[in-house]
């Protein structure tokens, strides 16, 4: 038999098995890298392909990158980490040991596409944090914004996009087609549903589990997720006036207490927000198509 036929073969049974299908693996890469003249590349790490690395970048021991990745001014990748394209990464982010970042997704439908990866500045991803490409069928990138942390083993699966000043403690994991707004926090072992929402400012707490949307500037606990109020307390450290948190505390009433459907409260809604343009972006996100806010 062929080694072509072969391995047609050991494909069709791998299907038939898993109901996967299986796809070959690059293990060739054009190009060379490119590297910074003050960068710090360790002996024992392996860049192949056009691997684009900037100023200032320091590259430890027995990393891996691979593929068509640019890496910005100032990142620090520790030990084993590894890092596949196509991937831009921005600067001064920091890559703890073991991370797997630009990494083939997870999604059935995946066939070894050309996907890509963004991601922002000054992210801290610590010890064994995932983040995957995206796909065809959805965005073609996984997107993450600047100023995030993404504590130990957090996930961020294929074509999510995520805002800018997050916190995701250990073990987060958001599934595919998420979108997370700027200043979330999610509590460790919190999980949300594919093409699920946060909205900005609001607040999951540790061991949520969310199968709808969650609306800016609320908090959400249990499983599944049920609101619990507005993050006062955040939007007070992030420095919004009393009259802002009033208004949004307002909107939460509108929404959770008055016993209204969406369509009936989004007028109030808007009301409210020509007096506080901070209730605005809470009008936007429950007018956008999603699975619906938690109730």
């Amino acid at each position: 038999m062929s080694e072509s036929n072969n391995q047609n073969t050991t494909q069709s049974k791998h299907e038939e098995l898993t109901g996967v299908r299986a796809y070959a693996l690059h293990n060739s890469f054009s190009g060379q890298p490119q590297i910074a003249a003050s960068a710090q590349v360790a002996e024992t790490a392996r860049l192949r392909g056009n691997v684009v690395v900037g100023e200032n970048v320091v590259i430890k021991d027995n990393v891996i990158i691979e593929g068509d990745v640019t890496i910005g001014e100032g990142c620090v990748i520790e030990p084993f980490c590894v890092i596949h394209g196509p991937s831009e990464i921005g600067s001064y982010n920091h890559f703890f040991q073991f991370c797997s970042i630009g990494e083939a997704c997870q999604d059935l439908k995946y066939l070894g596409e050309d996907t890509k990866l963004i991601i922002g500045n000054d992210n801290t991803f610590r010890e064994h944090c995932t983040v995957h490409r995206g796909t065809l069928q959805g965005l073609k990138e996984t997107r993450v914004g600047s100023n995030n942390l993404f504590m130990v083993n957090t996930h961020v699966a294929h074509d999510c996009i995520v805002g800018d000043h997050c916190i995701f403690s250990n073990n987060a994991t958001l599934a595919g087609h998420v979108t997370i707004g700027d200043y979330v926090i999610f509590g460790g072992l919190a999980a949300i549903h594919q093409f699920g929402r946060v909205g900005s400012h609001a607040f999951v707490a540790g061991m949520a589990a969310l199968n709808m949307d969650v609306p800016p500037y609320v908090m959400a606990a249990g499983h599944y997720a049920k609101p619990f109020g507005i993050n006062k307390v955040g939007l007070s450290r992030r420095g919004f006036s009393e009259s802002a948190i009033s208004a949004i505390k307002k909107a939460y009433m509108i929404i959770y207490h008055k016993h209204l459907t969406i369509e009936e409260a989004i007028p109030k809604l808007e009301e409210l927000a020509q007096k506080e343009s901070a209730v605005q972006i809470l009008v936007d996100f429950v007018k956008e198509n999603g699975r619906g806010i938690i109730r």
